[in-house]
């Protein structure tokens, strides 16, 4: 069987719903195993894959030229190469055409199918906008350097609502799972797409890999369906089933991965009514083992002592929904500086004060300081 591929009406191609996301190869001494690597990647393609995404800084700028070398063995016509421009490295729009030139030449193709302004917000894209890199990309495309024009996305919906609006773009990439509905464009993004008939390239369906490793518990709705299919299928096929979603991109570190998104998305099947029902249900048990009922609306900011009171909530909810232990550590180590850590909490009281959720913030810093060290 071949993987299922689905039309894009407004661009007149056929793409693999399943994407090859080419951030999370294997690596050896922190480089990419190439033989490995290629194995995956020509295991896909034979498969049916045939949209391939890879970034400029993905594997600290090895991905692209080797996802271009790989790929080049290949009839050009028969599969789709997406990247994307780097907003951060970009503060002129000399910045912007040599990255573009470098990407090409790196990539070593003569054009790329799906480039994409990398990582929007309202500041890197207010940036992209008053630089005029829109005006410039869509030039390329005249050029035929580039295919189709697009953007992916980290911010508000407001803020999405503000791009969308602002050309006719072929297509954007924005994240979006069974546990992110509410977060970033969301589904309200999601519908303003299918209204505006742009079509949606899907990252982290996965949340990262948390979805693919949840506690047994919360699991039983989807083993009383079919124990045989992974945690990881449950979440692809939920956002794959979504009509205007024309590839969900799945990062994969080894060969197993690619099977198993090959078991889901070759002769794929869209949700049934009761397996939504059992993704419902898996959704709600999770949200239930928030820790504390933090929103994240900041009224407690900023802490006298330099806490930042809503990260350390973030990673302790986070873990108490997932109970992902290497998760939480990566996060509690490498993303939250140790003076903004709940230890250096003297307190006040202040926070408790302004809380619109009336949280005993105090007590639940404590609580999640002594979780965080029993994980380390």
């Amino acid at each position: 069987m071949k993987a299922t591929r689905r039309r894009i009406e407004k661009l007149g191609i056929d793409v693999s719903i399943l994407g090859f996301g080419c951030m999370r190869f294997p690596t050896i001494d922190g480089k990419i195993n190439e033989p490995l690597a290629e194995k995956m990647l020509d295991e896909a393609y034979a498969a049916g894959i045939n949209y391939f995404d890879t970034a400029f800084p993905y594997h600290n700028g090895e991905s692209e030229p080797f996802v271009g070398k790989v790929m080049s063995k290949y009839d050009r016509a028969s599969y789709y190469l997406a990247t994307k421009l780097p907003t951060w490295n970009v503060a002129n729009m000399d910045d912007a055409k040599r990255i573009f030139e470098l990407q090409r030449s790196r990539i070593d193709q003569n054009y790329i199918d799906f480039y994409l302004i990398h990582a929007l917000n309202r500041d890197s894209w207010e940036k992209m906008r008053d630089l005029g890199v829109v005006e410039y990309l869509k030039e390329q495309k005249a050029e035929g350097k580039i295919k189709y024009l697009g953007f992916s996305f980290h911010d508000s919906y407001e803020v999405f609502e503000e791009i969308i609006n602002y050309t006719d773009w072929d297509f954007c990439q924005i994240q979006l799972n069974y546990m992110d509905t509410d977060e970033q464009a969301g589904m309200r993004g999601y519908q303003l797409t299918e209204s505006r008939n742009i079509p949606l390239v899907i990252m982290e369906p996965i949340k990262g890999g948390l979805l693919a490793n949840l506690p047994e518990e919360v699991t039983k709705p989807f083993t009383r369906i079919d124990p045989t299919k992974s945690l990881a299928s449950w979440a692809l096929r939920w956002v794959a089933s979504l009509p205007n979603v024309k590839v969900v991109l799945s990062g994969m570190s080894d060969s197993e991965q690619v099977c198993d998104n090959l078991d889901t998305f070759c002769d794929f099947k869209e949700m049934s009514e009761e397996e939504h029902r059992a993704v419902e249900e898996v959704g709600e048990a999770l949200k239930k083992r928030v820790n504390n009922g933090c929103t994240g609306c900041r009224y407690c900011m900023p802490c006298p002592a330099g806490v930042n009171i809503p990260r350390n909530f973030a990673i302790w909810n986070r873990f108490g929904i997932y109970e992902n232990a290497e998760d939480a550590k990566r996060q509690w180590n490498h993303e939250l500086p140790e003076s903004e850590k709940a230890k250096n909490c003297i307190e006040c009281g202040k926070c408790e004060g302004v809380c619109p959720q009336k949280l005993n913030i105090r007590e639940d810093l404590k609580c999640l300081q002594k979780k965080m060290d029993s994980l380390l």
